[in-house]
This record gives structure tokens, C-alpha cells and sequence, in this order.
């Protein structure tokens, strides 16, 4: 269970930084995306899974490939 919530912690501090990086608000993300502003929070503070089909939507609307949302 450790390893997996560090798994989950690391993913989101990576999709954050991400999100900052491209100069996006969670709000705007979960608009590109089609999410619910507070999903987005739940998986930038690693209190949720991930399916692979949102890690995708995510890299679209990030405009990166989803490859770069798991170099953690």
C-alpha cells in the first residue's frame, strides 16, 4: 500500500508540475480535459487512482505525449 501511494504522489507532483509549466490553473486543465476541477486535485495530491484512458485525456489536453506524465 506504501508503495503505491508513493507511486500515486510522485505521478501527481509530476502532472503539476506539468500543469504550472504550461502556465494552467487546475481549472484549466480539467476544462481541457473534460474533468472535474476536483478529480484534477485528487490526482495532483495522489489520493486517487489513474486510469490509462484519463492519463491520455490528460496528456492531450497538456498537448504532451503520455509517456511524459509517467517520468517521475
Amino acid at each position: 500500500m506504501e508503495k503505491d501511494l508513493a507511486i500515486r504522489k510522485k505521478f501527481g507532483a509530476n502532472l503539476k508540475r506539468l500543469r504550472e509549466g504550461k502556465g494552467m490553473t487546475q481549472t484549466d486543465l480539467a476544462f481541457e480535459a473534460d474533468i472535474e476541477p476536483s478529480h484534477i486535485s485528487r490526482i495532483e495530491r495522489g489520493t486517487t487512482n489513474t486510469s490509462l484512458t484519463t492519463i491520455v485525456t490528460l496528456a492531450d489536453a497538456l498537448k504532451v505525449h503520455p509517456s511524459e506524465l509517467m517520468k517521475f
